[in-house]
């Protein structure tokens, strides 16, 4: 991978990191059809995630201080019962990054599995949308989100590391289709990935992977640097346009892709 290719592949990664159409498949697309060989690691697919985490963390800043600031007074109130929620839907993607890392990563060489995961995308997307048209008055929940949903949404997430499968695609549909609001489920889908993916990244950094990784670090840093720029810049109007629109028409786009991946790539 040449800094070009990394340039236009982190840009890929900031503008679709926050529509409901699968970063990772697109990363899968945009290398073959960069023709870059697939690595035997995903350092870079954690970099520029991570940058978009980076991104993510700006954009709600606000946010994530009051969060902090209601954790330091050291007694139950709304903030502390957020975090606690958002620490119960990482248990089942933790699960998965403990015990099925080497798995996950052969699946990201193969556009078979981006293909089929993006029309999975597309079905589970329309049956959210239709899904929640049609529910009636839930009961509220402390921040918009029971324990259990939280944990739902969390399972959800752990699913989406699969290329293809959207990773705020999926985590917003299942809170959607488990009663969750969709401005409330819209947050709480970026800020729950904030843990793991910087986690891992730190991890990848402390445990040699990046020093040892066949993707260079010219490569890497432009990724970082170009999907944090893009994804600051898409943030707001991504999750703006994400509550508002309806989710059936990113299914449509993740079913064509996936056609068209399965048709051409595979």
């Amino acid at each position: 991978m040449d800094w070009l290719q990394a340039l236009i592949l982190g840009l890929v990664q900031g503008l679709t990191e926050f529509l409901p159409v699968s970063s990772s498949g697109h990363l899968a697309i945009g290398k073959a059809l960069l023709g870059v060989e697939p690595a035997e690691d995903l350092i870079f697919e954690v970099t520029v995630h991570a940058a978009t985490v980076l991104a993510t963390i700006v954009v709600f800043r606000k946010e994530i201080w009051k969060l902090l600031c209601g954790l330091f007074k050291f007694k139950y109130n709304d903030e502390t019962d957020y975090i606690a929620k958002l620490c119960v839907s990482m248990i089942p993607v933790f699960i998965v990054g403990m015990f099925f890392k080497d798995k996950v990563e052969s699946a990201f060489g193969s556009m078979l599995v981006v293909g089929l995961a993006l029309i999975v995308t597309a079905m589970l997307l329309t049956f959210s949308d239709w899904m929640a048209r049609r529910q009636k008055a839930v009961r509220e929940h402390r921040n918009g989100i029971s324990f259990w949903q939280a944990l739902v949404v969390g399972v959800g997430q752990a699913f989406a590391v699969i290329p293809g499968l959207s990773r705020s695609g999926t985590t917003i549909s299942t809170g959607l289709i488990s009663g969750v609001k969709r401005d409330k489920m819209a947050q709480f889908s970026f800020l729950m990935v904030l843990v793991p993916i910087l986690g891992e990244a730190f991890l990848d950094v402390v445990g040699g992977e990046v020093a040892a990784s066949s993707v260079g670090f010219l490569p890497l840093a432009v990724g970082f640097v170009a999907a944090f720029v893009s994804g600051l810049f898409a943030c707001k109007v991504m999750i703006a346009l994400v509550r508002k629109a309806q989710l059936k028409w990113f299914g449509l786009y993740c079913a064509l892709a996936g056609l068209l991946v399965l048709i051409f790539l595979v």
